[in-house]
């Protein structure tokens, strides 16, 4: 099996290649990642010198349909699996065109240049397989009550949301449209090693262990579904496997805390796991909510069960105590993250999501 994997060195992506490549021992990996702020090489540091041999990275954008097209005709892609993405919620409000441009155009170059090369006479070659990664945001916001489901209609809230929603219509199309081989599935929040510290938890944790304040916006009681990032990639590996083509699959581990209770965690764990008692809970600033800003998501998996077997793994509380364990060891890899760029940025407009 030959996957392509877009935004391979970002958060999720880089984690699904470490998972597929060590699950897979005759797997093969081509990683394409435009290398933005929040993709970083140094999260496929880890790479064992065998998984290196069936590993290939390429520095690039996905609406480079010229180099696209170099890749499938060089490599022979059996599998696309699209985690590019412009992912931040606040970029969003300031940068929109950034994300039309990656998250809608990118997906219909990377659907056209694999139609281009899975589509032979009238039919489909055998085995080709589209995942178009997406976000239980396009859902829009829940009340009190109830999950989303793959039912749900899309209702997108913010520029990040509805430029995901649409990169999933144009996904939506090419399967009602040509019978393309596409699935695509919606996750609610991840969190993990190799998250860009934009995202709450690690900011939070980076923020903690420096002794700053903790931007929380509004009360602090909207409510995200998490989900262990291993977690994820699982799923996936069993879209990849046993998905039915056309469906939508929605992956949530059922996890709902408030992210005033993330936060409290967060300085709990990290003063039990550091003896700081400077790290505590005076750190909190309740700051101005963001325009747009959806209350509750909660992901019915229901489906994802039943069909493919999957279950979570891992409790939020589970997750966190190893995804801060991780940042703990791994301080050096936030520094060199946080680029300059990133910074300025940080010092303009608030980030935190």
């Amino acid at each position: 099996m030959k996957l392509l994997v877009t935004g391979c060195a970002g958060f999720i992506g880089s984690n699904f290649v470490y998972y597929y490549l060590r699950k897979y021992k005759d797997s093969f990996i081509v990683g394409l990642d435009k290398l933005t702020y929040a993709g970083n090489l140094e999260n496929l540091s880890k790479l064992t010198e065998e998984e290196k041999q069936r590993f290939v990275f390429i520095r690039g954008d996905i609406n480079n349909n010229e180099l696209l097209n170099h890749i499938f005709e060089k490599y022979n892609i059996d599998v696309v699996v699209n985690f590019a993405a412009e992912s931040h919620v606040d970029r969003s409000i300031f940068e929109p065109h950034v994300f039309i441009k990656t998250n809608v155009l990118g997906v219909q170059s990377l659907l056209s240049v694999a139609m281009e090369h899975w589509f032979r006479g009238d039919k489909w070659l055998e085995g080709k397989r589209f995942i178009q990664i997406s976000t239980d945001e396009v859902y829009g916001s829940l009340g009190p009550e109830g999950y989303f489901t793959e039912n749900t209609p899309l209702d997108p809230h913010s520029p990040y949301s509805a430029s995901k929603a649409g990169g999933d219509l144009i996904a939506k199309a090419y399967y009602d449209t040509f019978k393309m081989p596409v699935i695509i599935t919606r996750c609610s929040n991840n969190y993990g090693p190799y998250q860009f510290p934009e995202k709450l938890i690690p900011l939070m944790i980076w923020n903690a262990l420096n002794h700053k304040e903790l931007p929380v916006y509004g009360d602090g009681k909207n409510i995200r579904d998490w989900l262990y990032v291993e977690d994820h990639c699982k799923a996936i590996d069993l879209v990849i496997e046993k998905g039915k083509i056309g469906e939508v699959y929605n992956i949530g581990g059922h996890n709902e805390r408030e992210n005033i209770y993330v936060v409290k965690k967060i300085i709990e764990v990290l003063r039990r796991k550091t003896g700081d008692d400077k790290i505590n809970e005076d750190l909190i600033k309740f700051v101005k909510d963001r325009p747009g800003h959806d209350r509750r998501y909660a992901m019915d998996p229901t489906k994802i069960q039943t069909e493919l077997g999957w279950k979570h793994t891992y409790s939020f509380e589970e997750g966190l105590e190893i995804t801060i364990d991780w940042y703990l060891n791994n301080l050096d890899w936030v520094r060199n993250t946080i680029s300059g760029e990133y910074l300025k940025f940080y010092e303009k407009n608030y980030l935190g999501r």
